[in-house]
């Protein structure tokens, strides 16, 4: 590598910026005036997971990648009283967008990101460039029978429910996210499900991510109005997917061609969280669907 190469290699900055009355961690990368990226992640995790997908997309894009409230490095000031719903992680999101001045941008949502995500879309829809879903569900199809203890608690919030959640919670269910349908495990660098673990482990947390896990019955009755938007709004998109995925099952990608002629739906041999293993074929397929989208 020649001394150019290394500095032209982009640089991924670490900033908090204040939104909504909380002080949001973010990962950025790029040229302010580049086409943007916002990259939004999922349940257990934070913008950790877009470490090595980042600088990849950074020399043509301006890539930007929150902590959601309740995950990552974000806190949430006690007196702000802040109530952990999907649609107030989406006002702050959208509070965040704003404070950054981002006018045009593509999504990428994974997992929990994806109802955050959409909930922009459907605020504006103007603002949506292009969707990259990546394990982000938006269709019934998609939801595996893992889901089944969680829909239990939807219908019947007790205390009982509640508690026999916790195992999503321990360091051997976030590492099983990480390494079940993955097909040298080992490889997963435990540093990534050790930070997710360490950071759901501060004190309260575990009553957030459980309330969190109760208000998803509020994604999936809003899943009939991002069905609608992408068909009214026909974002390009690109469905892609680990296909051995235990919880967000490959019908669920394939559903988005149901609705969107501008969709396309990559399956790749790996699990929930594809960047792990699958973080290079990932970058260029965004390539390709952004240029798609500028064309």
């Amino acid at each position: 590598m020649t001394a150019e190469t290394f500095l032209s290699t982009p640089h991924t900055v670490v900033r908090i910026i204040e939104a909504d009355g909380v002080n949001v961690f973010y990962r950025e990368a790029g040229q302010p005036d580049a086409p943007a990226i916002l990259l939004l992640h999922g349940f257990p995790t934070s913008s950790h997971m877009f470490r090595d997908l980042i600088p990849q997309l950074a020399g043509k894009y301006r890539v930007v990648a929150p902590d959601l409230p309740g995950f990552g490095f974000t806190t949430v000031p006690p007196a702000r009283n802040y109530r952990y719903t999907f649609d107030q992680l989406a006002e702050t999101t959208n509070a965040f967008v704003d404070a950054l001045g981002l006018k045009r941008y593509a999504i990428y949502v994974f997992d929990y990101g994806a109802p955050v995500g959409y909930r922009l879309a459907l605020a504006h829809p103007e603002r949506v460039s292009a969707i990259i879903s990546q394990n982000g569900n938006a269709y019934e199809d998609g939801l595996s029978d893992a889901w089944n203890p969680i829909q239990r608690y939807w219908q019947d919030p007790t205390r009982e429910n509640r508690d026999a959640l916790r195992g999503f919670l321990t360091l051997e269910g976030t590492r099983g996210q990480y390494t079940t349908g993955v097909s040298h495990p080992e490889s997963i660098a435990p540093e990534s499900y050790t930070l997710d673990q360490a950071l759901l482990d501060r004190p309260g947390n575990a009553d957030i991510q459980l309330d969190l896990f109760l208000d998803y019955a509020s994604n999936v009755k809003l899943y009939p109005a991002f069905q609608a938007y992408f068909r009214s709004a026909k974002p390009p998109t690109l469905a892609i997917w680990g296909k051995n995925d235990p919880f967000f099952i490959p019908p669920g990608a394939e559903a988005y061609r149901r609705d969107n002629p501008n969709a396309s739906v990559q399956l790749l041999d790996t699990g929930h969280f594809a960047l792990e293993t699958h973080a290079n074929e990932i970058a260029v397929a965004i390539d390709q669907l952004m240029s798609r989208a500028a064309a």
